[in-house]
């Protein structure tokens, strides 16, 4: 069974998906079909709750569990990812190395662009080699604002 929850944050509708395990999904739209069937657990309340607190600048670490889908490879750059503390970058570069394999920067760029629960597994903190901001599956507006959350910077 799959759980779905609309939570409406600061950088727009997050519609969250579940089992019974974990999160499965964060999507940057409201998902009218979530919202018709309307069903929720523990998992989807718990990652609201935790959301919340994120966007109050309460919340540095997640504790919500997920089950995110993809290769071995992906699923290494995800682990990867959530490594990076709260209010640090990486650059793609060091990310593959940390998946180990220092030379598949690009392949670290398709992994957080299939990255199924963005924010959570904070594919934000990943930045260009020269510092640039680089590709977010919720813009680079979204991208920025996620950075300066984590930074303290006023808007």
């Amino acid at each position: 069974m799959i759980y779905g929850e609309i939570y409406q944050s600061p950088i727009g509708a997050l519609t969250i998906l579940s089992g019974d395990k974990g999160i499965k999904a964060i999507k940057f739209y409201e998902d009218e079909k979530v919202k018709a069937q309307g069903r929720t657990n523990e998992m989807t309340r718990w990652a609201v709750k935790e959301l919340e607190e994120y966007f109050q600048g309460k919340r540095k670490a997640f504790t919500v569990p997920c089950v995110p889908q993809g290769t071995d490879f992906q699923k290494r750059v995800w682990e990867a990812l959530t490594q990076i503390p709260y209010g640090e970058t990486r650059t793609y570069k060091e990310i593959a190395a940390a998946a180990g394999n220092s030379k598949a920067s690009r392949a670290v760029g398709m992994a957080n662009n299939r990255n199924p629960i963005p924010i959570i597994i904070p594919c934000h903190r990943v930045i260009g080699t020269n510092g640039s901001l680089t590709g977010y599956a919720g813009g680079l507006k979204v991208k920025e604002y996620l950075l300066k959350l984590e930074s303290n910077l006023n808007f």
